[in-house]
């Protein structure tokens, strides 16, 4: 049984050590580098963390169903000791609305989502948008659904840190470093080499790396990873009139919000089209909140006329380039590399499932509970898109 490295100790390669750790059949050891162990700078940390069952891919939904079951009862699989994390979850519906032009994707991706098992309402036509959501102003929608189940928000840090921390408690190391490199003899990896001048020599590897996953795979002598980091940015806002607090609503504009506190959250991701450039740095674009969210925001709820923006921050989408899912899986050839990359928004809602598949893959050599292979490299490697519409 081999001994795993990870590179990148957010919250997918924290899942996967601790599934790693909580397999009997796995014998070997797991080291895991971080190189921000406070996660100030992690998307893990900075994420609206929450969870649907509203995609457009089958196998999201299916990994997006255990997900729910695990946040659900998380104390019991992340408990140590009788100490339960408290990850503030809390039971929530998705609202998307649809104008005239996306009525017809909204069809398709319903059918999908039903037969996949996710429990969705739909409402047609702006008087019964507006009969079943008074404050929105609907004149010019055509389609909404809601998600009826499983689905909700929770605190994305703590989910972190449960997962990291139960992680040490089974045996898993962290290591506050950056893997720089690797020693590669054939068609293996051998070791990773970090900025501190070690050589640690395992027999698989595992890239966690978020958006820097590209340069990671790079160090591996894998070229061109469709994996790159996208700035978002999140704004939390106050309003006179009270917030819905049961919903996350996507605009038919891109624009989302969803209650926080006496606030909101709001933030939006780029239109097709719309420019949207590789980015490292979190400075706070205050000019997409004047001049598109605001704007937005008061057209579809008039009571948001009368915000206030209170604060904001900027973090990172690792956006896989080629369809918006996941990367996940060992590399047909350099096969003890392993990928859990280009999530696309949707790493912390995914983690309990990615973690438990990578886990499944490395210790068993197959995915046992959900079949992830959909989301194979060969695909990358192809070209062949396996595409997500439902990005947020």
């Amino acid at each position: 049984m081999p001994d795993v490295v990870i590179v990148g100790g957010g919250v997918i390669g924290s899942a996967i050590a601790y599934f790693l750790a909580l397999d009997p059949d796995f014998q070997g050891t797991v080291t895991v580098f971080e190189r921000d162990p406070s996660y100030e700078f992690s998307t893990s940390a900075r994420s609206v963390a929450s969870i649907r069952q509203q995609f457009s891919t089958p196998e999201n939904i299916a990994i997006s169903r255990y997900g729910y079951d695990f946040l659900t009862q998380v104390g019991y699989h992340l408990g140590i000791e009788g100490d339960a994390p408290d990850i503030q979850f809390h039971e929530g519906r998705y609202l998307f609305l649809g104008d005239e032009s996306q009525q017809g994707a909204f069809d398709k991706i319903l059918t999908i989502q039903r037969d996949s098992g996710a429990e969705v309402d739909r409402f047609v036509g702006p008087d019964a948008i507006a009969k079943k959501f008074p404050w929105l102003n609907a004149q010019d929608l055509v389609v909404a659904h809601v998600g009826l189940s499983r689905e909700g928000w929770f605190d994305g840090y703590a989910l972190t840190r449960a997962f990291r921390k139960k992680a040490i408690s089974m045996g898993v190391v962290y290591r506050e470093a950056e893997v720089t490199g690797f020693k590669r003899e054939g068609g293996r990896l051998t070791a990773a080499v970090t900025n501190m001048g070690e050589v640690v020599p395992a027999g698989a590897f595992v890239n966690a790396a978020g958006g820097r996953a590209r340069w990671v795979a790079d160090m591996a002598g894998i070229a061109d990873l469709p994996v790159s980091p996208r700035k978002r940015c999140v704004f939390y806002c106050e309003s006179r009139d009270p917030v819905p607090q049961d919903l996350l609503v996507i605009d038919s504009s891109g624009t989302y919000f969803r209650a926080e506190g006496k606030g909101f959250l709001c933030g939006r991701s780029p239109n097709p089209g719309e420019e949207d450039p590789e980015n490292t740095d979190f400075d706070v674009a205050y000019d997409q909140f004047e001049e598109y969210l605001w704007p937005t925001l008061a057209h579809r709820v008039p009571a948001f006329e009368a915000i206030r923006q209170v604060s904001a921050w900027g973090c990172h989408y690792a956006m896989c380039l080629l369809d918006a899912n996941s990367i996940l899986g060992p590399h047909p050839d350099l096969t003890n590399f392993y990928f859990a990359n280009g999530f696309s928004g949707h790493g912390m809602q995914q983690s309990p499932a990615v973690g438990r598949g990578i886990a499944e893959m490395i210790t068993h050599g197959a995915y046992r509970s959900i079949d992830l292979s959909v989301f194979g490299y060969e695909r990358i490697a192809a070209g062949r898109p396996l595409e997500e519409t439902e990005v947020i």
